[in-house]
């Protein structure tokens, strides 16, 4: 398998965003991305999607879209949808029928932020998922960038401060957003987790000082989603966007905060009798399933189990742990990264039957 790094779930001035795609490209090209996928709010753009190149780099940008009922107040259940090639934000108003249309088209759908408290001191509202009772989406959106930057906004002062400094905001994902996947996980469900930017690159001023808030280059270097795609991407449109999105619907990927270390390397495997299994992969318990941890560095790492903490290492940067348990086991890492413990990998399930 080949790692590649992505970022997604970004906005243009299609919707409510602050930059163009080929800008969105070139950011990405700074940061050394792999790819991009931009997810405009209830519009799907058609044209853009294409590799853009600088020298001897290359990105490919892929196009998908946000998509919430507008007539709903206050407008929660956002979804993130990618992989398909028509507008569908006319059927958000029916959810099932969306999804259904989704996979019909051969598309994944991904619940966007989870968990989006309110910010009562901006006007902000709780545009938090609602709609648990609905089944069949691909997955969910574990860690949003601009969710937690919202739950910090308690005053003018914190808004400044966290603008000014934002490579102090992230500690990881909501434990409301944790809790509850593992709740879905636990109770016989597929869902791969997928971390967001959801970068506007929002302008904004103080008087006479004029400032971009988390431009797409700080976005581009810190929440990514890392995927283990089958070869190398090839610089082939159609199959390199086919290698992206499977690797994504089987969940053969991980969260990476890589602004304080890269998360490159890191790697979550299953051994068991004659069959092996990684992130995404479903393996059986039968005579028992030793399970392979390898670290970018040494870090807290964490094993879990249906939402329980198996096993904490703290000194190693290859872990190893031996079951005979049924369950969806994930891993959490941490590291310390000025002054603060702060969430640094979150790995995609592997499902031992």
């Amino acid at each position: 398998m080949h790692e590649i790094i992505v970022n997604l779930h970004m906005h243009t001035y299609y919707s409510d965003g602050h930059a163009t795609h080929d800008q969105i490209a070139r950011a990405a090209l700074r940061a050394g991305l792999d790819a991009v996928i931009v997810t405009d709010h209830n519009v799907f753009v058609s044209g853009p999607e294409d590799y853009y190149r600088d020298g001897d780099q290359r990105v490919l940008l892929l196009v998908g879209e946000e998509i919430h009922d507008q007539a709903r107040q206050p407008q929660k259940s956002h979804l993130l949808v990618f992989g398909h090639n028509s507008e569908l934000s006319h059927l958000a108003w029916d959810a099932e029928r969306l999804l259904e249309t989704i996979r019909k088209l051969g598309g994944l759908s991904f619940i966007a932020h989870p968990y989006d408290p309110p910010a009562p001191a901006f006007g902000e509202e709780d545009l938090s998922w609602e709609d648990w009772q609905l089944r069949g989406v691909t997955g969910i959106e574990i860690w949003n960038a601009m969710s937690e930057f919202k739950s910090l906004l308690k005053s003018r002062l914190h808004a400044i401060y966290y603008a000014l400094r934002p490579e102090r905001i992230a500690r990881g994902p909501f434990p409301q957003a944790l809790s509850k996947w593992d709740e879905l996980l636990a109770s016989g469900q597929r869902l791969v987790a997928i971390g967001g930017s959801d970068a506007h690159g929002m302008p904004a001023s103080m008087g006479p000082l004029k400032r971009t808030i988390f431009p797409f280059d700080f976005h581009f270097r810190a929440i990514n989603t890392h995927l283990l795609i089958e070869k190398p991407l090839q610089g082939e449109i159609e199959e390199d966007r086919r290698l992206i999105y499977d690797a994504l619907k089987h969940g053969r990927a991980f969260v990476g905060y890589d602004l304080p270390a890269s998360t490159r390397g890191f790697r979550f495997n299953a051994l068991g009798y004659e069959q092996t299994a990684q992130m995404g992969g479903e393996i059986s318990a039968e005579k028992g399933v030793t399970f392979q941890i390898r670290l970018p560095q040494i870090a807290e790492c964490r094993l879990v189990r249906n939402g329980q903490v198996l096993k904490t290492w703290s000194d190693q940067q290859h872990c190893t742990y031996i079951t005979s348990q049924a369950g969806a086991y994930r891993v959490e890492v941490y590291l310390k990264y000025l002054g603060q413990r702060r969430g640094w990998i979150f790995s995609n399930p592997i499902y031992v039957r």
